[in-house]
């Protein structure tokens, strides 16, 4: 009886056992993937231990329950929510996670201000590429760097661990991801507080600020919800070559409103307009040819800058650096920070510019050249440099002279002489001029000698006849050279006055010819002369002394008696004709005589005529040269 009242009593527990199994893992079913309380059994080192009414405990990293940068407080016994993520782990334990109950927690609050377009509180913990982590209350959101500030920040140090408020851009629960934005949130808190400032703004306002950024060019201030710029030439009156050199990120500054554009909303800023401007009356402080001690506070290609004091420079253009050193960079006369005595040269208050100058301090060499050579004095120097138009020699003083093209060789030319000499030379050179104000001296080699076109030219004058041997014959005239060895030429229409005898070819190299000189010109060292000239003289001449206009006399007749005397004088000066010769010239002398009246009456009627029309032409042509020639003459004797 015992056994039959066994059975039944066994298979009901067994029944309820059954019961109460299969309802405890629905029940543990159903916790899974849920936020649960618990309660803190246990804190390890590591680990936290939370019983959550399950068959076994789970091991939570102490890690989860910390604030980013902060220490966890925790005790046992405090109650906690945390996430179930299965039964057990192969350690028979309950896999718990406080960081993913904080993030179901927080995704549902997040939700919900992305909705409602509210801001959120977070904290910027990491950094990853492109951007920094943020921890939105245990949700892990994204912050691309472009939406950390208004504009660039390179240091985000001060931002990390420090809670701050952002907008939600993007979010997706099902891949996790959160983009924020700290820079929208900026950006419509400045918008209020811009709207208020810009409002009561005006130019010659001086406010505070905090300056946030600096720049090459200059600074940013923020002056409560706004920001201008204070351009690094409005920081001080003196010269500041970057803003670091007088202003820190964060420093508190007072400043000036100087410009200010409503449309653009663009603030320029000062900060020496606070300050005395330091060149109201600098004309009675640096007054023109005082001198005074600056230092050089920069250089440039045109010049250096030098510091009077602070907030006035002036500048000394290279030109007035030194007497000597021309085409030299300032650079190499003169260095930064370097303390210089320099002369005020011009002083303009409206351009607000001081012109100084250097040289003006040192004794002038130029000066003391000019006294100790004056000019026609021989002096020598060494050639420093060659150039197309002349030579350049180093003078005592460490100055240099010029000895141009045309005063090297009388009789070479310029570019032929130059190539006789060579950089590093020592020359021997006569000074002909001294210009102490454009600082030049003018030197000579060929005035060390007297000029051989003088010396040959001799006493030759302008329309004087002169005997010369003929040195070449071309198409254009004949090429002679005289006694002196100067050389002329005679051009083809001046060859003769008849122009059947114009021709180059009826004169031989070496023969000697009568002419007269028409022009002589220095400058190109040549003269000029005619043969035609000197018979148009000759025939005038001979007209004078045997012809006149009522005579009746032909011109053959006038030009058959002066030949005849020029014959007898020649006779009479060479004294040794042989009297058969004499004898012998009468007879011929009358039978030309019979002769020639004959012919002389057939050929001189169109002689005449034909003269008579060449005469007026040639004549005068012939005129202008003969009686220049006459006044020459004239002018002479007296």
């Amino acid at each position: 009886m015992t056994d039959t009242v066994a059975v039944p009593e066994g298979a009901d527990m067994s029944e309820n056992f059954a019961a109460l199994l299969e309802e405890s893992f629905e029940n543990n079913s159903s916790l899974q993937h849920t936020v649960v309380k618990g309660t803190v059994v246990a804190v390890e080192s590591d680990f936290v231990l939370i019983d959550v009414g399950l068959k076994s405990e789970g091991r939570v990293p102490i890690k989860e329950f910390a604030p980013p940068g902060q220490p966890a407080e925790l005790a046992v016994g405090d109650k906690v929510e945390v996430y179930v993520e299965r039964y057990e782990d192969i350690n028979g334990e309950v896999v718990l996670s406080r960081e993913k109950a904080r993030r179901e927690e927080a995704w549902e609050k997040l939700e919900e201000a992305f909705e409602q377009t509210e801001r959120v509180s977070g904290t910027i913990f990491g950094r990853v590429k492109g951007g920094f982590t943020v921890d939105l209350s245990g949700a892990v959101a994204f912050l691309p760097g472009s939406q950390v500030d208004i504009r660039p920040v390179r240091d985000v140090s001060p931002l990390m661990g420090t809670p701050q408020p952002f907008m939600i851009l993007k979010m997706d629960r099902a891949r996790g991801n959160i983009v924020v934005s700290r820079r929208a949130v900026l950006e419509e808190t400045r918008a209020a507080e811009r709207t208020e400032l810009v409002a009561n703004l005006k130019e010659g306002q001086v406010l505070q600020g905090v300056v946030k950024n600096i720049t090459d060019y200059g600074a940013f201030v923020d002056l409560g919800g706004v920001d201008g710029l204070l351009h690094v030439t409005d920081i001080s009156w003196r010269r500041i070559n970057h803003p670091s050199e007088a202003l820190q990120v964060g420093q508190t500054v007072q400043v000036q409103v100087v410009r200010f554009n409503p449309e653009t909303q663009r603030i320029s800023l000062g900060m020496k307009q606070l300050e005395a401007d330091p060149w109201d009356d600098v004309e009675l402080k640096y007054p023109v040819s005082v001198r005074f001690t600056g230092r050089v506070t920069n250089i440039t290609d045109y010049g250096a800058f030098v510091e009077l004091e602070p907030g006035i420079e002036g500048l000394v253009h290279v030109s007035e650096m030194s007497w000597t050193k021309k085409n030299v960079h300032p650079g190499k006369i003169v260095s930064t920070s370097q303390e210089v005595e320099v002369q005020v040269l011009d002083v303009d208050p409206q351009k607000r510019r001081i012109s100084l100058g250097l040289k003006q301090t040192q004794e002038n060499p130029w000066d003391e050249f000019a006294v100790r050579f004056p000019g026609g004095t021989e002096i020598d120097g060494e050639v420093r440099n060659i150039t197309e138009f002349g030579l350049f020699v180093g003078l005592p003083g460490d100055i240099d002279g010029m000895v141009h093209l045309s005063d090297i060789s009388w009789e070479k030319t310029g570019e032929e002489a130059l190539e006789d000499f060579t950089k590093g030379d020592m020359v021997k050179v006569k000074i002909l001029e001294v210009d102490t104000d454009k600082e030049r001296i003018s030197l000579g080699i060929k005035q060390l000698s007297s000029d051989p076109f003088a010396e040959s030219l001799g006493n030759i004058r302008k329309g004087e006849v002169v005997t010369a041997t003929v040195s070449e014959v071309n198409d254009g005239g004949i090429e002679v050279k005289t006694s002196g060895g100067l050389v002329a030429f005679i051009r083809r229409s001046d060859l003769s006055r008849d122009r059947s005898e114009q021709r180059p070819d009826r004169f031989a190299v070496g023969e000697k010819v009568d002419a007269k000189v028409t022009n002589i010109d220095p400058s190109s060292r040549r003269i000029s002369m005619s043969i035609k000239a000197n018979e148009i003289a000759e025939e005038k001449t001979a007209l004078a002394q045997f012809g006149s206009s009522d005579s009746g006399a032909s011109l053959g007749d006038i030009l058959g008696a002066a030949i005849r005397d020029k014959q007898q004088e020649t006779q009479e000066m060479i004294g040794d004709t042989p009297a058969p010769e004499a004898a012998a010239e009468a007879p011929a002398e009358e039978e030309a005589t019979e002769e020639a009246p004959a012919e002389e009456a057939a050929a001189e009627a169109p002689a005449e005529e034909e003269a008579a029309e060449e005469a007026p032409a040639e004549e005068a042509a012939a005129e202008a040269p003969a009686e220049e020639a006459k006044e020459e003459d004239g002018a002479e004797k007296s």
